[in-house]
């Protein structure tokens, strides 16, 4: 029974990236949620994850966009892995021509 959230930091701004797509799908190819970040720039996603090679899919692309900024990142996808573990974060720490994510807590 594995839960999922993100939180997505705007590197350049050094605030929260707020009001960021997302999708995520299962292992199977199909959208299990949509979602957008919250005015912290968290979002969390409610159903229960089944094991297996998930996605998380940012709009990188349209967050820049709104906010007259350029970037090289259209979108992010992160695949990750779910075991059983209760919750799982996946961070993400943005700017407009690089980004990384880990496995947090």
């Amino acid at each position: 029974m594995t839960t999922l959230s993100t939180h997505v930091l705007d590197a350049t701004t050094g605030t929260p990236a707020r009001g960021v797509g997302l999708v995520l799908t299962g292992p199977d190819g199909r959208v299990l949620a949509r979602a957008r970040t919250d005015d912290d720039g968290r979002a969390r996603f409610a159903d229960v994850l089944a094991p297996g090679v998930h996605r998380l899919t940012f709009a990188t692309g349209e967050y820049f966009a709104a906010a007259g900024r350029r970037t090289f990142h259209p979108e992010v996808v992160v695949t990750f892995g779910v075991d059983p573990a209760p919750h799982l974060h996946v961070p993400l720490l943005l700017s407009p021509f690089a980004y990384s994510t880990y496995r947090g807590s």
